[in-house]
């Protein structure tokens, strides 16, 4: 069965950042995944993942001015020196954290974002993960919660990584994403399964845990274990109360976090 990863941008938020490794350690999980760990020093969140044992599964490039409302920016024309910078800053952290995958996001239509320009810059980030043993991952983002994103469709996706034609490049796919924007969940792991290097959950319509409402995670977890998927699956979810009082979703769900 495959292994949950504790998303703590989305868990154990009632604690400071450095403080959630602990907590989830404490809660039975084996991996974690952030969004974004540029503002701690590589070192310290290195300490704490000695100090709890947890494996890194997955972190996002810097995805430029996030509060003044950018989803990254691989896709957007006149960037290019920044993005590399990008890759390169996120590398560094991805080396001292062993972190295997990191996921690169595109950025809004609206903010001009091309196809060349994304395609161009992706294969730039993996040829330069490629002799690191790293993984560049895209991922499809519906767009009601992130409206105007610029890659939102699973084939759309698929197009792009075989066009990029890198072979550490892959699929990071949101299940929560795919069910809000397409649907056909069990469908999209049969035909889409084979590029995923990542998956994620949640629950529709308010992503909150996996197997309480709309989704069938008990059986999706199986469809993914039986396709032959041995990689992390991260809990990028919203808790509907506190982190700790949600954790009954794996033993409804038949899966253990570990």
């Amino acid at each position: 069965m495959p292994r949950f990863a504790a998303n703590l941008s989305f868990l154990f938020t009632e604690l400071p950042f450095l403080d959630r490794f602990e907590a989830a350690a404490r809660a039975g999980f084996k991996g974690v995944e952030f969004m974004f760990p540029y503002a701690v020093p590589a070192d310290e969140i290195r300490t704490r993942l000695d100090a709890t044992g947890l494996a890194l599964a997955l972190f996002n490039l810097p995805p430029g001015h996030w509060d003044k409302g950018e989803r990254g920016f691989a896709a957007l024309p006149g960037r290019e020196d920044e993005f590399a910078s990008a890759v390169d800053l996120a590398l560094n952290y991805a080396e001292a954290l062993g972190c295997p995958r990191l996921h690169v996001m595109a950025g809004l239509a609206g903010h001009g974002a091309t196809r060349e320009t994304y395609v161009a810059n992706l294969r730039l980030a993996a040829d330069w993960a490629a002799p690191l043993g790293i993984d560049i991952l895209i991922e499809p983002i519906n767009t009601r919660d992130m409206p105007d994103y610029f890659l939102s469709r699973t084939a759309d996706a698929r197009d792009v990584i075989m066009d990029v034609g890198a072979p550490n490049l892959g699929l990071q796919f949101d299940l929560y994403h795919r069910h809000v924007m397409e649907g056909d969940v069990e469908g999209a792991i049969a035909e889409f399964g084979p590029l995923a290097r990542h998956y994620q959950c949640a629950d529709p319509p308010d992503r909150g845990e996996p197997g309480t409402a709309v989704l069938d995670y008990a059986r999706i977890f199986r469809i993914i274990d039986a396709s032959g998927y041995a990689g992390w699956i991260g809990c990028e979810y919203k808790p509907r109360g506190a982190t700790l009082a949600g954790l009954s979703w794996p033993s409804a769900c038949d899966v253990t976090l570990g």
